[in-house]
């Protein structure tokens, strides 16, 4: 019972920085198609089991923290450059879609996770297959539920302002936050 507790926490571990990027996104009502999400999903499972497989080779290689403060960067820059773009974000209210080369660099950036506790779950000899399934099915679904959840807090009015409006930045925000957090 206890290792499925530790797997259960590897799984929210791996995943909690999704929910926070699927909310950044939804609040700027940018859908992440389910292509684009499987796609985020299918690096995270890479990530968790070449993590798993090659977790002691990694652990003698690289500094422990190195994966997540990757990761760490990562998530900021892509923040930086959304909050960079809110000046010349047109309509908040329209809704578009993140395309492949975006989907492939925001699931290398959260998968720096993934990759990190598969690391810690190959050195424990946790079940590979089973460990990184779940970090794929929890990245996918925090992703999707962030999204779903950003969208309507869009329409969330403060004052004679929607919260859409201030999306762009906010969703910056939060990526940044998410990105420096790692460090903390």
């Amino acid at each position: 019972m206890t290792v499925w507790i530790i797997i259960a926490l590897l799984t929210l571990s791996s995943s909690i920085d999704n929910l926070g990027a699927g909310l950044a996104y939804g609040i700027r009502n940018i859908r992440i198609p389910v292509m684009a999400n499987l796609g985020i999903a299918l690096i995270g499972f890479i990530f968790s089991m070449a993590g798993i497989y090659f977790g002691l080779w990694l652990s003698s290689v690289l500094p422990g923290v190195l994966p997540a403060v990757l990761g760490a960067i990562f998530l900021f820059l892509i923040g930086l450059r959304i909050v960079l773009l809110a000046k010349s974000a047109n309509d908040p209210t329209v809704i578009s879609k993140i395309g492949f080369g975006e989907a492939i660099m925001l699931g290398i950036a959260l998968s720096a996770n993934a990759l990190t506790n598969g690391v810690g779950a190959g050195l424990l000899g946790f079940p590979p297959l089973g460990i990184s399934l779940l970090a794929a099915a929890g990245s996918f679904i925090c992703v999707w539920g962030g999204a779903a959840l950003g969208m309507r807090l869009k329409e969330i009015r403060i004052g004679s302002y929607s919260l859409g409006q201030f999306g762009t930045v906010i969703s910056g925000v939060l990526l940044v936050a998410v990105g420096v957090s790692i460090f903390f």
